[in-house]
């Protein structure tokens, strides 16, 4: 196992991470004694169960030096595994609530041979959370993998998402997050075989003192794979930040490569602040094509005389902008009742803010 480097918040990829407030997650000096509530149900679950970390079932597959992954992976004892057989369908919902303390943590979700799933995991509650997400994505799979972030005010998590894809399977994958003190997920994609298929979609909404940040990774080192990125935040009340960092790195063996990321920020009041990094490794031209764009600015002034112009008063009419905003993003999730619920709490930030 790969040596954990303690961050100092000098290196690059703990820079803007706020260490002080994680509260011995990121040094493994955090307890282990933390308590996480759990309720999983689907028809398309094939087994569940928590293994040993040493079984060779649940044993990570990949070296990585991210500092509280790697204490995850030391300090966790057993792995939650969820089997999803060949040939499954249906949604898989797995809802989890912090019930107090600090806690590392690490899950495995195994998705068989042409399965077409959807998992939703749903986060709430209060907890000091470091964690491995796994998903392992079987030949020709079709997985949605939704996660939402809605702590209480007080929560912290800090978590790693893999994304391992074999022969032509499709993610698409969307990461919500309204809720917690300090949130920061490092999603990331590798492609076994060709053919394959990776959507990251993402939403935020920072307000006053939240700190949500996310780092993604897309590792195209196999040729003929594709992937797009589109993540939009918004930030609002004084000391509200958002961190997002978009790697793309396309090596000199994955010819007919296709991606394409974009960040987009939208600032709601002075003193908050969004750090947008998009960045493209290429080492061969022989792609498809690939691009990125970022941008962060204020409410677009056409948008608002516009509905203000038809008798919507002004502070309504911004409500409305953000949430067009956002909507665009949920409504590809596709499960009704969850974009229902998604968008019922991005009204309610809404009103709690100063929109």
């Amino acid at each position: 196992m790969s040596t954990i480097t303690t961050p100092t918040g000098r290196e690059e990829a703990w820079r803007f991470t706020p260490l002080n407030r994680l509260g011995g997650l990121h040094d493994g000096s955090a307890a282990n004694t933390g308590t996480l509530g759990f309720e999983i149900s689907g028809d398309a679950i094939g087994e569940h169960k928590s293994l040993p970390a040493i079984d060779p079932r649940v044993l990570p597959k990949d070296e990585t030096t991210d500092a509280v992954a790697l204490h995850a992976r030391t300090r966790v004892e057993n792995v939650d595994f969820i089997d999803i057989p060949a040939n499954s369908s249906g949604i898989v919902r797995i809802v989890r609530n912090g019930l107090g303390g600090s806690l590392f943590a690490r899950t495995l979700i195994a998705v068989g041979k042409h399965s077409k799933v959807s998992i939703v995991m749903e986060n709430f509650g209060d907890i000091s959370l470091a964690e491995e997400i796994e998903l392992r994505i079987a030949d020709e799979a079709n997985v949605q993998f939704i996660s939402t972030q809605e702590w209480a005010p007080t929560a912290v998590h800090v978590a790693r998402h893999r994304f391992e894809l074999g022969r032509n399977a499709l993610l698409a994958a969307t990461h919500f997050t309204m809720g917690g003190s300090v949130v920061r997920i490092s999603p990331r994609v590798d492609y076994l075989a060709t053919g394959g298929s990776a959507e990251l979609n993402g939403l935020y909404f920072a307000n006053t003192g939240q700190h949500l940040e996310h780092r993604l990774h897309v590792e195209h080192d196999v040729s003929h794979c594709k992937s797009r990125v589109t993540y939009k935040g918004a930030l609002d009340g004084e000391g509200a930040h958002t961190v997002w960092i978009g790697d793309v790195a396309i090596r000199a063996v994955a010819e007919g490569t296709d991606t394409y990321e974009l960040n987009r920020n939208l600032v709601l009041s002075d003193h908050a602040r969004a750090d947008s990094v998009p960045n493209l490794e290429i080492e061969t031209g022989e792609i498809v094509g690939a691009g990125h764009a970022s941008a962060t600015g204020r409410f677009d002034d056409e948008q608002l005389f516009y509905l203000q112009s038809r008798g919507i008063p002004e502070h309504e009419a911004r409500k409305l902008v953000v949430r067009g905003f956002f909507a665009e993003l949920i409504t590809k999730i596709g499960i009704a009742d969850l974009e229902e619920r998604l968008l019922g709490v991005i009204d309610a930030a809404l009103e709690a803010s100063n929109a």
